[in-house]
């Protein structure tokens, strides 16, 4: 797992080389603000050569949060992820690995009939109950033991530094509001419970639309009710009030920036105050935010791809580290996750931390 002394020791030995705000506090340490991820990729032998060889190359030159998931290409990016971390001349100790458990994955390739793999790989032996499906997704205890174990197995690893319930809102297209909230509670319960065996250092909530949509949309979460059944999950498995919900991860870009925009969250000590954006919920929490999508899924690597008024006030070389720097930039984000497969993008992408991004002031004044 990752430890205090080698984050900050990792820190200690890259620091020089970046921006005075390029390593923050995340986990028992600091961490860098620009992540890897590992979402993007066909499950292709060579894909996972490239990957393991980005991933390898960014964990030794100054990037130490690894980001997947275990259905991520088909299974694939997790498997390539323990690789890169045993591979690497850095201590496993010095990097943050945080992946996700909720949608049913594949095991290494897309069959040619996924209904009929999930019924015979998930449904017949029991491992899921179909009511507790949604799509292919589930938030059950049950089966978010199995894809843990299912994670560090594939990972290689005894332990992952941050578990992510993986889009909850996903189960909103079949279910109440009260019963999601219900079934991150059991959830959180779960985590919890791996988090006294050392299986996890902390866990959090993985979203796309959750915290960005208006109060009351369809897919929307309330964030302090949220950190309240993880409240009550601490309360109920611990010996104290502590409980392990430390991080939420979401799209941020300059064409999606609503976690900062939109005032839809109540805050956390007032439930009848006026709302307040997720960013801003967060940071009064205590909670990281670890924004995904922050090139856009390649769409900000253009030239002209980000807005001019925008792009003028960014600091970096490229398209691609202006848009990492405006992730980065906004109040309350711990750090950007990008992901490539070319070591070439790998080099520019960590290049963008050796640029300092935009102070609060500064930033806000992008939407004054």
């Amino acid at each position: 797992m990752a430890t205090r002394d080698a984050l900050w020791g990792y820190r200690d030995a890259f620091g020089d080389a970046f921006g005075r705000t390029y390593f923050r506090r995340f986990g028992p340490g600091v961490a860098s603000s620009v992540g890897l991820g590992t979402y993007l990729g066909e499950p292709t032998a060579a894909v996972d050569d490239a990957l393991r060889e980005t991933l390898r190359l960014g964990i030794e030159s100054g990037v130490n949060h690894v980001d997947t998931a275990v259905n991520y290409r088909c299974g694939r990016s997790e498997r390539v992820v323990g690789e890169a971390v045993r591979d690497a001349a850095i201590d496993r100790e010095a990097v943050v690995v945080a992946t996700k458990g909720g949608f049913l994955p594949f095991d290494g390739e897309r069959p040619d009939d996924p209904a009929a793999y999930l019924r015979d790989r998930y449904l017949e032996p029991g491992i899921v109950d179909p009511a507790d499906l949604v799509g292919a997704h589930s938030l059950a205890p049950g089966y978010l033991e199995w894809s843990l174990d299912r994670s560090l197995d594939r990972l290689g690893l005894d332990r992952v530094d941050c578990y992510y319930v993986h889009n909850p809102e996903t189960q909103l297209e079949s279910r109440s509001r009260e019963a999601v909230y219900d079934a991150l509670e059991a959830a959180f319960e779960t985590l919890e419970r791996r988090r006294a065996a050392g299986d996890v250092g902390a866990y959090g909530v993985a979203t796309w639309d959750a915290f960005r949509v208006p109060e009351g949309a369809d897919r929307y979460l309330s964030l302090r009710e949220v950190l309240s059944r993880a409240a009550a999950a601490g309360e109920a498995v611990g010996p104290d009030d502590d409980h392990g919900l430390a991080a939420v991860q979401l799209p941020f870009t300059v064409h999606m920036a609503d976690a900062f925009t939109r005032a839809n969250q109540r805050p956390p000590d007032d439930p009848d105050g006026e709302p307040i954006s997720t960013l801003e919920f967060a940071h009064e929490a205590g909670l990281s935010v670890v924004t995904s999508a922050s090139v856009g899924q390649g769409e900000l690597t253009a030239e002209g791809s980000i807005p001019a008024g925008v792009d003028a006030r960014l600091s970096g070389d490229t398209p691609a580290q202006r848009a990492l720097n405006f992730a980065r930039s906004a109040p309350g984000v711990t750090c950007s996750l990008v992901g490539t497969t070319d070591p070439d993008h790998l080099r520019e992408n960590v290049a963008a931390g050796t640029f300092d991004p935009l102070g609060a002031s500064a930033f806000d004044a992008v939407f004054a």
